[in-house]
């Protein structure tokens, strides 16, 4: 098993978005498994407490080439926000609407280098035509973070008495239930579960989905690949991600494992104080 993650030891303290508003501190952790079915972990993921950066990757194309999609975007995506987060003020309450947006073009910007940088490499190298990866990721700053979603990796929030899903799976099957062109009883049994409508690299656009995160202390966030949320039921999420860090991200691997682990399996937890 291989495990993309880079120090933030190495990432100087400047890189922090200026401003004077609240402050929340942010650690996070994570972790990759190739579960029980898979010869190769396709997935990748990045954790920087320093610039308050977390992602998740599940990258897909066969013959290495999702190892590589998902390596690329994770590495393109950080690169893009450690050069722009120097120009962004913490957020404060109420926002401030022009700092909002600049937040969300550097999300987006990254997320669109990133698909940009994938599709050229498949361009270079017919063996990897076709490859792509999904991306989910978070940027802190302040007392927000903005988050940038594209595939069906997920973002949950889970506070004192609920559990939220951040993101929109970007999936046939999430149209079609949101459509109301099938039941969420056929969804479960559908032969398009696995049919994803958006992707990073398998073309040189994709569209991004951002959104704007009030933080509250004690807020907690799992990212994690569908590898992981395939097998949660309800009732799963809150008590294990409350356990944080290293202990929370085995005992998710672990379920996933115990249920099946057909996929890769990538987590990580974030703890907001």
């Amino acid at each position: 098993m291989t495990v993309r993650r880079r120090s933030s030891q190495k990432i100087p303290a400047v890189l922090a978005p200026r401003g004077g508003g609240p402050q929340f501190r942010h650690v996070g952790f994570g972790l990759s498994d190739v579960g029980k079915k898979r010869t190769t972990n396709e997935d990748a993921f990045y954790v920087d407490d320093r610039i308050g950066l977390y992602v998740v990757a599940d990258g897909m194309g066969g013959h290495a080439a999702g190892e590589v999609a998902s390596q690329e975007a994770v590495e393109t995506i950080f690169g893009m926000v450690k050069s722009g987060v120097r120009s962004l003020r913490a957020l404060d309450d109420p926002p401030d609407d022009a700092e909002v947006r600049k937040a969300s073009r550097l999300m987006e910007s990254s997320v669109q280098a990133a698909t940009y940088m994938v599709y050229s490499m498949a361009e270079l190298d017919r063996g990897k035509s076709g490859m792509g990866t999904t991306i989910s990721a978070m940027l802190f700053l302040g007392a927000y973070a903005v988050t940038a979603q594209v595939g069906d990796s997920r973002i949950y929030r889970v506070t004192a008495d609920a559990v939220e899903q951040l993101t929109e799976d970007h999936t046939l099957i999430a149209w079609q239930l949101k459509q109301g062109l099938i039941t969420p009883a056929e969804a479960k049994t559908s032969p398009h579960r696995n049919v994803i409508t958006r992707a990073v690299g398998n073309r040189e656009y994709v569209e991004v989905d951002t959104r704007l995160i009030a933080l509250e202390k004690g807020d907690r966030f799992l990212l994690c690949s569908d590898g992981l949320h395939g097998y949660l039921r309800e009732g799963d999420v809150a008590p294990l991600v409350k356990l944080g860090g290293e202990e929370g991200s085995k005992k998710l691997i672990q379920l996933a494992n115990e249920r099946g682990g057909k996929d890769n399996i990538t987590v990580v937890l974030v703890e907001v104080d």
